[in-house]
């Protein structure tokens, strides 16, 4: 196993002050994808991805984008869903989400705060 050196460490240390900071700066937006079996088995993955892509290119901190179970166990057929909280609203869900829908949600609903 290699040693780490003074320079490895100054490099860790940066990253993790980096990350630290980030999750500092206050949530404005939440968008939850559900990643249940059901979910997985009907892209819920393409659409997290999908998601991360729009937050990429959009350069924002303040949106986080998290994954959590299967939003209704006894209801797989609507999958993927997604959960997007913006400010003070109500929580919107959305169902049949493709990577496609993914993008529309995160530019209308998430940046502009038009409900698809």
């Amino acid at each position: 196993m290699a040693k780490l050196t003074v320079e490895d460490l100054k490099q860790i240390k940066e990253k993790t002050a980096a990350e630290m900071a980030l999750r500092q700066i206050p949530e404005t937006a939440r968008i939850t994808v559900h990643i249940g079996d059901c979910g997985l088995a009907a892209g819920a993955r393409d659409v997290m991805k999908a998601f991360i892509a729009a937050l990429e290119k959009s350069d924002r901190r303040d949106i986080r984008i998290i994954a959590a179970d299967c939003l209704d166990p006894e209801n797989c057929s609507n999958e993927p869903r997604v959960t997007v909280k913006v400010g003070d609203t109500p929580s919107i869900i959305y169902e049949n989400v493709t990577p496609e829908k993914a993008e529309e949600i995160f530019s209308s609903h998430v940046l502009e705060g038009k409900k698809l």
